[in-house]
């Protein structure tokens, strides 16, 4: 049936004329209100408890093909001026948009922590090309798998829950706060952004990111970066703007996406969306806070796999998360009394750490590795943009280059026969054979303590210094570079270095649900953490002759109570053994020299 559109005073098309339109203004074509007619929209709108309207509607002679194409600077120009009638047309007009039934296309994945995972036919898209099959061999944990076995998860399944989490959270909030004016395009493109924002991930993850900074200390680079790149870099390879366009998503809405990939904070320059909908950009990687699905995902998915208890549960704050107004921008705040349940999402962020992410033997393992990619980094080469070779370094820049890279480079050098890779396969058959280095001391720094990278030869040197030279002439150290110190600093926080994240998170309370409110650390319980912030110092030694690493030891001791660290764990123990050992000597040796005067008097 023919529109009557053309009779509106409101500047409104229909879709026969709407040609010249940007995609997601276009209704789709399987939508059964596209063949309403004027009366038949007076009737569903009547049904819906707008009998003002669907008679203004009437005499407009709006169609159902016109219906889907109002937005909210129309309602006032067409009559519909009271604020209730604003809401409900809102919603009867977003639900024509929605189908009714799950889209074909759609996916559903087994997930062992969040069960049944149900996908759009788009992420579906992204999730069937060759740039995002590669994160299956891109372990989550990185090194931490050489300590942990079932730490044997990847990029891939994580990628996954982030998606779900998004979405799941997104429509939540919509669900709640109609008013938002969420739509199925954000929560898309939400999704997408969860999908796609760790594509920029190196082998073994976060380790890439420790590679990187010694071979190329100016890159400055992010895996976060990269990961924008990569999403670019598929969509193209893979010809999906077509796809995408079919799903009503613009290029702006791609520009979106990548900025949610990229984790600004709202007030950076983005313009994917406008400042109504700046919350949008807290969901996947928030910068104000932390608080986001990104980490609930890990925390659940790395405990599970570590064997590892988890205590906070996410649904609670998907069940309180609501969208408030603060300083001019758009916020998702949760429940007062929700706030102690953050800390403890909080300190899981530094339970992690502390017990797997920063494990001292998964650090070293780290370090051992690192240590051999640099010294391969000049002899292995991938195929790059106009089959030019690249270098592991220079890939983050070519990301033909970068799709190539894996886990697997890990056995590329340790099988490779090159004469030039020999010191760097010595070095991971090493890791295999558990030929490690040692650790022999840790100690804790906090605020001006706490050591830089920048720092590490001038405290080798001192505790060479602090070394007997006569038995370091003789030791294995000598021969090993850097004395045979390896000095490892291991920030571990609560997600937002030194800073308390709840300081930065708004609440609402039960009587005043559209009132943000901070809630002060002195409002809290006393047993709640005062310091967000800590450094492990940790010493190894490259020897693996006992008597050379108890002289770093030694060393490492003596440097601590020079410099007024704390003592490093075990030595007091030590000492005290020690110490009672040599009274214990002592009590005998008088009680022996006391028998034998008795006799002599005797």
């Amino acid at each position: 049936m023919t529109s009557q559109s053309h009779h509106m005073d409101v500047g409104l098309v229909s879709s026969q004329e709407s040609e010249s339109e940007p995609p997601h203004k276009r209704p789709r074509l399987d939508d059964e209100h596209l063949k309403w007619d004027v009366e038949t929209v007076a009737v569903k709108l009547k049904q819906a408890g707008l009998d003002k309207v669907a008679d203004n509607f009437r005499e407009k002679g709006i169609a159902g093909d016109t219906l889907t194409l109002i937005e909210d600077n129309d309602f006032e120009p067409m009559g519909v001026t009271d604020w209730t009638e604003k809401l409900k047309l809102r919603k009867f007009i977003r639900t024509l948009k929605i189908p009714p039934f799950p889209l074909l296309g759609r996916k559903v994945f087994n997930d062992p922590v969040h069960d049944h995972i149900d996908l759009h036919p788009l992420c579906v898209k992204i999730i069937d090309t060759p740039e995002f099959q590669r994160l299956r061999f891109i372990k989550q944990l990185g090194t931490s798998y050489f300590v942990y076995p079932g730490a044997s998860h990847n990029r891939f399944e994580h990628s996954l829950g982030v998606c779900h989490l998004a979405g799941q959270l997104l429509r939540a909030i919509r669900q709640r706060q109609p008013e938002l004016d969420i739509t199925d395009v954000d929560v898309l493109c939400v999704e997408i952004a969860g999908l796609c924002h760790d594509l920029g991930h190196g082998p073994f993850s976060h380790f890439f990111d420790a590679f990187i900074s010694i071979v190329s200390p100016d890159a400055n680079w992010k895996h976060k970066d990269t990961s924008k790149r990569m999403f670019k870099y598929l969509v193209e390879q893979n010809q999906l703007t077509a796809e995408f366009e079919k799903y009503d998503l613009t290029a702006g809405d791609l520009t979106f996406i990548e900025e949610i990939i990229a984790g600004p904070h709202f007030k950076d320059v983005c313009v994917g969306r406008t400042k109504d909908k700046s919350f949008l950009y807290e969901i996947v990687a928030n910068k104000r806070n932390g608080i986001d699905v990104d980490k609930w995902d890990y925390f659940a998915r790395d405990c599970l796999m570590l064997g590892i208890r988890n205590n906070f549960d996410y649904t609670r704050f998907i069940h309180f998360a609501r969208v408030l107004e603060v300083n001019d921008e758009y916020q998702i705040c949760t429940r007062d009394k929700d706030s102690e349940t953050l800390y403890d999402m909080c300190h899981k962020h530094q339970t992690l750490h502390r017990i797997a992410y920063s494990h001292k033997t998964s650090n070293i393992i780290q370090k051992m590795v690192t240590d051999a990619f640099v010294g391969a980094n000049k002899h292995i080469e991938f195929v790059g943009e106009n089959s030019k070779p690249v270098k592991m370094s220079e890939a983050i820049n070519d990301m033909k280059a970068f799709s190539q890279m894996t886990d697997h480079v890990f056995n590329l050098i340790r099988n490779s026969t090159d004469p030039k890779l020999e010191k760097s396969r010595d070095i991971l058959t090493n890791v295999l054979k558990r030929k490690l280095y040692k650790c022999v001391g840790q100690t804790q720094a906090k605020e001006k303590q706490m050591k830089k990278e920048e720092d590490k030869q001038q405290m080798i040197k001192e505790m060479f210094e602090l070394m007997d030279s006569d038995e370091y002439e003789y030791s294995p150290l000598k021969r090993l570079g850097d004395h045979g110190i390896v000095l490892l600093f291991v920030d571990l926080d609560h997600g937002m270095n030194e800073k308390n994240p709840i300081e930065n998170t708004m609440f609402y309370c039960k009587e005043r649900p559209n009132e943000a409110f901070k809630i002060g650390r002195e409002q809290e319980s006393n047993f709640l953490p005062v310091l967000f912030k800590e450094q492990a110092i940790r010493v190894y030694s490259k020897a693996d002759d006992q008597r050379s690493q108890k002289m770093v030891r030694d060393a490492f001791v003596c440097w601590c109570e020079t410099h007024r660290y704390p003592t490093p764990k075990g030595v007091q123990a030590a000492n005290r053994n020690i110490q009672q050992a040599n009274e214990a000597e002592q009590e005998q040796h008088q009680q022996r020299s006391k028998i034998k005067q008795e006799q002599n008097m005797q």
